[in-house]
């Protein structure tokens, strides 16, 4: 028999099980989920604070994670601290021992993306990438206009 749930159930279970698979995964290098958000977008050279706010708008909705910063300057803060990321005014950019850390993270995450496409065609991943991406547009989302909490 086919489950018939809608698709708000799947995206919201999928989204539940990356998040518990991310912070399981993470949580013992240190880096939360949030975190390695930023340093990939960090990837792409310095940013504001804001440009980072507005990058990860989308990843503070309405569930918070237990033990977790609630905003991304929270986040940002602690890869500071950590050498990570360096601060200059009010930019910020990924340091060398960040850069040497996200690679390593990325290995985890690219075996977590693996194990859960497994069975998935590249077809088939592209295919539901485009169909949410057109949900969102139909809903209201569009790329170019940052958040209006941003």
């Amino acid at each position: 028999m086919t489950d018939s749930r809608p698709l708000g159930y799947w995206l919201k279970l999928v989204d539940s099980l990356i998040s518990e698979q991310f912070a399981n995964s993470l949580e013992e290098h240190g880096v939360t989920r949030r975190q390695w958000q930023l340093l990939n977008v960090l990837t792409r050279g310095p940013a504001t604070g804001g440009e980072l706010t507005a990058a990860l708008a989308p990843f503070f909705g309405d569930v918070q994670i237990e033990d977790e910063p609630t905003s991304p300057s929270e986040h940002l803060a602690e890869l500071v601290e950590s050498g990570w990321v360096a601060e200059e005014g009010h930019t910020f950019a990924l340091t060398e021992q960040g850069s040497v850390s996200l690679n390593r993270l990325t290995e985890i995450v690219d075996a977590m993306r693996e194990e859960s496409s497994a069975g998935i065609t590249p077809e088939e991943y592209s295919t539901t990438v485009s169909s949410l991406q057109k949900m969102a547009t139909n809903l209201g989302w569009d790329p170019n206009r940052p958040p209006a909490d941003a």
